[in-house]
C-alpha cells in the first residue's frame, strides 16, 4: 500500500513537493536532496508528519 507524503526543506522548512511512499516495509522517514526554490538551491528535503 502507498500512501501519500509531503517533503519539506531542512534548511527553510518550507514544504515544496509531495510523493507517494510504501509503507508496508518502511518505517523510517524519506530524505530526498531535491531544488528548494525558497533557497534557490539543492538541499535535503525530509518527510514531514
Amino acid at each position: 500500500m502507498r500512501k501519500k507524503v509531503i517533503l519539506a526543506c531542512s534548511q527553510c522548512n518550507t514544504r515544496n513537493y509531495s510523493t507517494m511512499k510504501n509503507t508496508a516495509n518502511t518505517q523510517e522517514r524519506l530524505d530526498i536532496k531535491k531544488f528548494c526554490k525558497t533557497c534557490n538551491e539543492h538541499t535535503i528535503h525530509r518527510e514531514t508528519k
